[in-house]
């Protein structure tokens, strides 16, 4: 019986090694790894070129480009700058003398009146009164004046009388003294009474100057700009005279007071041209002359300004009273100068270590490409020119301003990874 021999089985060593799936979890491991492989190589090469780019700005080789103006010629105004407010040029203040009640009004805001026109009334009643009774007293004084002048004429025949009859020792010399004391007596109560006369007159004149001052009368011929009574009120006239109304006398002329620091006031003459604006016309420019530099200072919070009095021609009735005005005075004016702008004594270029004297002035003029320094002697400035009284400048030069650097270089970044 053959015997059939099994197969042999393979060796161990020889055997296939098989691989094993991979779990989810080894999965996700290594797409986390690959994933942070790739943000920390992104932010390797976002600060490389950061690097670059600063090392590109920073870098050498800028080239300076300049900024230039002309030299020309034309006019430099130096001005003064203040607040002011608008005013009629004379405004009178209406009051009344006399206390009592405001009985009728005649006036009121922009009434035009004339000189002696009634404006108000107060209650004359007690003050009627007190010119009757001056009256009164004045005609009793005139009677006993009267009386009395009889009876100096009576004195004086009595007098007479006995001066005859003692040459003939008819009458005692007695008798002949106590007619001439009476009489006497009579001539000084004659003059007494003159007197008193003249003293009730007075106290009636008294009484009818305040009976007039119940009317409230317009001193000038102008306009009311301002009403500070109702009818009916009481006005008290014992310790301040009380305003009643305000009376522009010509509103075609008016007039700006404007408060000037004392750093500027020492430039502002009399007859300086002016110009400002207001809120209610701010394209509108109003010309004015300086009219008054008032020496009384004004200090208030430690800052010391001078008043300045502006005068200006209102006749299209445009400026009302007490508008704010934004002024500009005129302290010096050239025409016709050599001039530069003010950027151009303030510039030095880059990296200049030599600069000019303190007391005298420098431009830099830029010709056939190059930056040439020139002494000037400045004259008049303002807020854009300043005047060049002499220098190896002439005009269309061109002066420089500014300079700007401009890079030239072209940089070529390269990231590696």
């Amino acid at each position: 019986m053959n015997e059939q021999l099994a197969p042999r089985p393979p060796k161990p060593e020889n055997r296939p090694q098989l691989v094993p799936f991979p779990s989810a979890k080894a999965m996700q491991t290594g797409r986390r790894a690959f994933s942070n492989y790739w943000l920390i190589g992104g932010l390797a090469a976002l600060l490389a070129l950061a690097v670059a780019v600063i090392w590109w700005i920073a870098a050498p080789g800028n080239a300076v480009r300049y900024t230039t103006a002309p030299v020309t010629r034309g006019a430099i105004t130096r001005t003064v700058t203040a607040t002011g407010t608008v005013n009629p040029e004379l405004t009178i203040i209406v009051g009344t003398y006399v206390s009592g009640v405001i009985q009728e009004l005649y006036c009121d805001y922009n009434t035009e009146v004339k000189k002696g026109q009634v404006c108000a009334k107060i209650d004359p009643r007690p003050y009627q009164s007190a010119v009757d009774q001056a009256k009164a007293n004045l005609a009793v004084a005139k009677a006993q004046l009267e009386k009395d002048k009889a009876n100096l004429g009576y004195t004086k025949i009595s007098y007479e009388r006995a001066t005859r009859l003692i040459q003939t020792n008819a009458v005692s010399q007695d008798a002949v003294d106590s007619a001439k004391s009476n009489f006497e007596q009579a001539q000084a109560q004659v003059i007494f009474d003159e007197a008193t006369i003249d003293q009730r007159q007075a106290a009636l004149d008294a009484a009818q100057v305040n009976l007039d001052y119940t009317n409230i009368v317009s001193p000038v011929n102008g306009i009311v700009v301002s009403r500070s009574v109702t009818q009916g009120q009481t006005v008290a006239a014992s310790f301040q005279t009380p305003t009643l109304f305000l009376i522009a006398t010509d509103l075609t002329k008016m007039e700006v007071d404007t408060n000037v620091s004392e750093g500027d006031i020492g430039g502002v003459k009399i007859g300086n041209e002016s110009a400002f604006t207001v809120d209610a016309f701010p394209k509108r420019a109003f010309k004015g002359t300086v009219t008054q530099v008032r020496q009384s200072p004004q200090t208030v919070q430690n800052v010391v300004t001078y008043d300045v009095v502006i005068g200006v021609n209102n006749t299209d009735l445009a400026l009302k009273p007490g508008m704010t005005a934004a002024t500009r005075i005129v302290v010096d004016q050239r025409f016709d100068v050599l001039r530069v702008p003010n950027a151009a004594l303030r510039y030095t270029p880059s990296g200049t270590v030599k600069r000019a004297p303190e007391d005298q002035a420098q431009i830099w003029v830029l010709r056939d490409g190059k930056t040439i320094a020139v002494p000037v002697i400045t004259g008049l400035d303002d807020d854009l020119f300043t005047e060049i009284v002499s220098g190896a400048v002439r005009p269309n030069d061109r002066v420089i301003t500014a300079e700007q650097n401009i890079t030239s270089r072209t940089t070529t970044l390269r990231l590696r990874f």
